[in-house]
């Protein structure tokens, strides 16, 4: 069982920048594919972006050229770093993993809230 904690998650006005952490409980890191859910009130959960062990990226067509996934496997974390916020961003983010080389997940943390709001 792989425990997710993330953090960095706050209130930022539109326009700003946050960069989300999530620190993983497994000495195995490496080989785990990551990523980001979020959802929205009042709508389905979505995959923002994710990143397996070997460096390959995947986003969602709303964040590109604003997000950016990345992972440190010395610190068992991995980032999502996001610059020119949007309201309609405003959601819980959650971090996921599975140890295979797809996109779907089998491990989820408890979520961080992001809040874009003037």
């Amino acid at each position: 069982q792989v425990q997710l904690v993330e953090s960095g998650g706050g209130l930022v006005q539109p326009g700003g920048s946050l960069r989300l952490s999530c620190a993983a409980s497994t000495s195995s890191f490496s080989f785990y594919t990551m990523g980001w859910y979020r959802q929205a009130p009042g709508k389905q959960r979505e995959l923002v972006a994710a990143i397996m062990s070997g460096g390959t990226t995947t986003y969602k067509e709303f964040v590109k050229g604003r997000f950016t996934i990345s992972r440190d496997n010395a610190k068992n974390t991995v980032y999502l770093q996001m610059v020119s916020l949007k309201p309609e961003d405003t959601a819980v983010y959650y971090c996921v993993a599975n140890r295979r080389r797809d996109w779907q997940f089998d491990y989820w943390g408890q979520g961080t809230q992001v809040t874009v709001s003037s």
